[in-house]
């Protein structure tokens, strides 16, 4: 039996020690059959890009040709060749984890590490070649190219690029001037790849980059305009991530039962899944990383992992907030609230993101889309229609809402959620729900109240409950007509833990007067949805109404 290869992203490893592989080796026969030759394709973090790029430097490489068949001999591309294979010299760039401290650091480390790529270059295919360390990034790029057109006459250059855009991404999240120099006309990084470009006339023939947002290609349009973007082609769709096909596949060869199959695909499906890159394809993916992770976990085990993300991917996807703060013209917390409560945003995806250029709703909307919170679900006269794509995204989502909440309102508060959690789920009492509510609410100036309304009240409560990670959390705007407002449903169903019902009303400071009319209005709703069949099938349920004037809340129970 072969095992999960979770945390594995190196091809010949994979293979070798005997780790399952999902065959994505098509996409080689498609790539290479394009008229184009220069392919970015990008995807949001800890979702296979390394392991592609891995499997096309093993196809390719000029010194893999006697061990092909052992690397290849079971996919689709060993048992249909094309003419291209082992002919190249690959030369492989991975930019991420550099130091961003700074310009000079972020420049440092930038030639640190093409230094140790040509390094491992020039010992690979034993070239005679000096690594002058007087010279920059570009000059070592440049003299190589030079060195390799003199020795390997006739020879041709596979360059793969992987995380083009991480330290690009880190920078732009933070000071955006130190991004400008770097990628301005004069900076660094753009001579680099200029010096890329100059070497397409002569020694590199074919490039591959990888990346999660298209951010500094448009600031150097003039000096690297070769690439061709895949990431949205439709085609190309299914090359990086999981398909529920392929996800069963895993789970066959680890010889898991079929009926315990069917108990775990609806997990991984509500948490990992939900991915669409093109508004042309109907397929959705899963995020391949959070589901071999689940399963490692799953058959090492025994059972479902208690945490559903591996604190490593989560670290990655926090990030969030970075990005959040280029947003210039939107509020940030309207965004979120958008995206919470569930609504699908119509947006024209932006291509390129040029920092000299305001950064609006638009352009937030799209980097979101680029990191993989929101994805396409539909479109609206030509335009993609995205939302949430899963359960894991919304907790990043609701933890990120309730920070910038704090920040906002300089709210400097020490929550134990576990109180909150277990309150809930072993008495059905709001109070410490209620009582953490109410210190966000208080903490609202009164200009935050002039926009404020029911929904913000329901996305605060929604939020800190999914913070609790202790419940399924359904609300109206999710599940549409016949639920009550928060549904607080617990995760683990091996006890008698209750559920949590509540409708919300809220009242504006003039309107204090209509308590008793809105507290009647939301008793009659939640009475009426007591009575579905969902609710009365819960075991132990408690019911509330919460009316909340501005920064008090009224809580009954029903």
């Amino acid at each position: 039996m072969k095992e999960i290869p979770y945390g594995i992203s190196n091809y010949e490893e994979l293979i070798e020690e005997n780790y399952y592989y999902v065959d994505k080796t098509s996409y080689i026969e498609k790539l290479e059959s394009l008229a184009q030759k220069r392919i970015m394709f990008l995807r949001p973090r800890k979702f296979g890009k390394t392991l592609f790029t891995s499997v096309l430097e093993n196809y390719y490489d000029i010194n893999k040709k006697d061990s092909f068949d052992k690397l290849f001999g079971e996919t689709y591309i060993g048992k249909h060749q094309s003419k291209l294979r082992n002919s190249y010299y690959i030369l492989r760039f991975n930019f991420s984890g550099i130091d961003t401290d700074n310009v000079q650091k972020t420049i440092n480390n930038f030639k640190e590490k093409v230094t140790a790529s040509i390094q491992d270059f020039i010992d690979r295919y034993k070239l005679d070649f000096y690594i002058n360390p007087e010279l920059s990034a570009e000059g070592l790029l440049n003299n190589l190219i030079i060195a390799f057109k003199n020795q390997k006459q006739g020879e041709k250059i596979y360059v793969i690029i992987d995380e083009y855009d991480h330290f690009a991404n880190e920078l732009l999240g933070f000071r955006t001037e130190d991004f400008k120099s770097l990628i301005s006309k004069n900076g660094k990084v753009r001579k680099w790849y200029e010096i890329l470009k100059e070497g397409t006339e002569s020694v590199i023939d074919r490039i591959f980059i990888t990346g999660v947002a298209p951010i500094t290609l448009d600031s150097m349009t003039s000096g690297f305009n070769i690439i061709f973007d895949l990431t949205r082609d439709p085609r190309f769709n299914e090359m990086i991530g999981f398909t529920k096909q392929e996800l069963i596949k895993i789970m066959e060869s680890q010889e898991i039962a079929k009926e315990k199959q069917e108990e775990l695909l609806p997990i991984m499906e509500e948490n990992y899944d939900g991915y669409r890159f093109s508004k042309d394809v109907e397929t959705k993916l899963y995020n391949s990383n959070m589901c071999l992770y689940f399963l490692d976990s799953y058959t090492s085990l025994g059972k479902v992992p208690e945490e559903l993300v591996d604190t490593n991917i989560a670290s990655d996807y926090s990030k969030i907030g970075n990005m959040l703060r280029l947003c210039r013209n939107e509020n940030r917390l309207d965004i979120i609230e958008k995206t919470l409560s569930g609504e699908g945003i119509a947006t024209t995806l932006v291509r390129q993101f040029n920092p000299e250029k305001s950064f609006g709703e638009t352009e937030m909307v799209s980097m979101l889309y680029y990191l993989g919170y929101l994805t396409i679900v539909g479109e609206d006269i030509g335009d993609p229609i995205l939302k949430i794509p899963n359960q894991v995204i919304k907790e990043i989502y609701a933890e990120y809402f309730l920070k910038v909440l704090r920040e906002d309102i300089d709210l400097d508060i020490d929550v134990n959620y576990n109180e909150i959690s277990r309150e809930i789920l072993k008495e059905g009492k709001i109070d410490k729900l209620i009582e953490l509510s109410g210190e966000y609410l208080s903490g609202l100036s009164n200009r935050d109240y002039q926009n404020f309304d029911e929904k913000y009240v329901k996305i605060m409560l929604y939020c800190i409950a999914r913070t609790t990670k202790k419940f399924i959390v359904k609300s109206e705007f999710e599940l549409g007509r016949g639920y009550s407002d928060i549904l607080l449903l617990p995760k683990d169903l091996n006890n008698d833990y209750y559920s949590v019902m509540i409708e919300f009303k809220y009242l504006k400071k003039d309107e204090k007067n209509k308590l008793k009319e809105k507290q009647e209005e939301a008793r009659k709703q939640i009475i009426e949805y007591s009575n579905k069949e969902e609710i009365k099938a819960l075991k132990n349920i408690r019911k509330y109404t919460i009316v909340t004037v501005v920064d008090k809340l009224y809580v009954e129970e029903i």
